[in-house]
């Protein structure tokens, strides 16, 4: 009565054992991440602006934000007046 149990266990334990394993698995995956990530050390040339180089909108916009006088974004809309 034993060996009826072992046979179907071991047959459960080994099946996995023989599927083939695809080299690229998950290469699609990590593609996919590296298409959509950012730059994290972006290369700027010596004379180009920086991000947040502007000192004089950066001062303006924090003392908006202090005086609760925060510019509201313009309405838009993604289909034509009918």
């Amino acid at each position: 009565m034993r060996i009826k149990l072992i046979i179907p266990a071991a047959a459960l334990l080994v099946a996995p054992a023989c599927a083939p394993v695809d080299p690229g698995f998950g290469e699609t995956v990590t593609y996919a991440q590296a298409a959509q990530m950012v730059n994290p050390d972006p290369v700027y040339d010596e004379d180009d602006a920086k991000p947040g180089a502007d000192g004089n909108k950066a001062a303006a916009a924090a003392e908006r934000y202090r005086t609760d006088s925060v510019k509201q974004p313009a309405r838009q809309t993604s289909s034509t007046p009918q």
